[in-house]
């Protein structure tokens, strides 16, 4: 059954094609910088060219990953991925990122911050069950709308993985930044509006795609730019690559400069430190007080 009882849009999500470094590590630290916008689960996915691992659990970044997990995690490339926690039900089927296996036998990884709006719908296109399961057994049904996208991007087994995201991703609606891997290259996918944001690093030796900014401080990594709204980036051997699938409308949640990300973080260009004073002082204006002393909620606006 589709796990509906709340949408979890806040997570964090990290990739990293760096060959030569220690990718799992990289990912660890990324993941812990975004632990703010999730605490349920944390997981990766490590590929070495010839296969994809995936390594998931419930709970915190630290709590699911150490030096022996990490040391089993070896490849150039890899994606992780921190779930927003709610009052409703915790499972370990919902951790992320997603794995499917294609028709040729390759794997695909998928990490999704968002939420998206016709699950349901995609769902039973796919034989997976509607909304009242009758299309399917209680074990064939999708777990999530990340366990969704998995699946049509493995039955797309004609298509390259980047062409069947570019076929796929107008089909959604919703939110969804995504990362997204195979054996050999990293994706970035931003729904045509942006809601969720992700943007672009450059490492000396490869490339990192994360929520925020400050994921991507604190590997070492030079921010780029941000994944365009309705854009797909691909990051091989050949460097870096970018698409559209649809055109942009730029819609950025309100609650990311509010409360979601990190001050420390840039989000279109902006400094969320700098909005969040400025929001305080278009509030003094409009709510005029008389108090003595006004005081902030700490890592809000």
């Amino acid at each position: 059954m589709l796990d509906a009882d709340h949408p979890r849009e806040a997570c964090g999500v990290f990739g990293v094609w760096a060959p030569g470094e220690q990718v799992a590590n990289l990912v660890f630290y990324g993941l812990y910088a975004l632990q703010h916008r999730g605490q349920e689960s944390a997981g990766m996915a490590v590929a070495d060219g010839r296969g994809v691992l995936v390594f998931k659990e419930m709970g915190l970044v630290s709590q699911v990953f150490d030096e022996a997990a990490l040391a089993t995690l070896q490849g150039h490339l890899a994606i992780g991925h921190t779930r927003y926690s709610t009052t409703g039900g915790s499972r370990w089927e919902n951790a992320q990122p997603a794995f499917k296996t294609n028709a040729a036998g390759g794997g695909i990884a998928l990490a999704h911050n968002g939420n998206l709006t016709n699950t349901a719908v995609l769902a039973e296109s796919l034989g997976l069950g509607g909304p009242d399961g009758d299309a399917a057994s209680v074990d064939a049904r999708p777990s999530s709308d990340t366990d969704v996208m998995a699946e049509l991007l493995a039955r797309e087994a004609d298509l390259s993985l980047e062409e069947a995201i570019v076929r796929t991703m107008p089909r959604l609606e919703g939110a969804f930044s995504l990362v997204i891997m195979d054996e050999r290259t990293l994706y970035g996918v931003r729904d045509r509006h942006g809601v969720r944001p992700l943007c672009i690093g450059k490492l000396p030796g490869g490339w990192v795609i994360a929520s925020e900014t400050a994921a991507l401080d604190i590997v070492g990594a030079t921010l780029v730019r941000e994944v365009e709204p309705g854009e797909v980036v691909a990051i091989d051997s050949h460097g870096l690559r970018a698409r559209r699938f649809a055109p942009p409308d730029p819609r950025l949640c309100v609650f990311e400069h509010v409360y979601l990300a990190r001050a420390d973080s840039t989000l279109a260009g902006q400094s969320v430190h700098q909005v969040r004073r400025a929001l305080g002082a278009a509030l003094a204006v409009e709510a005029p007080v008389d108090a003595d002393l006004v005081i902030p909620v700490p890592d809000t606006a």
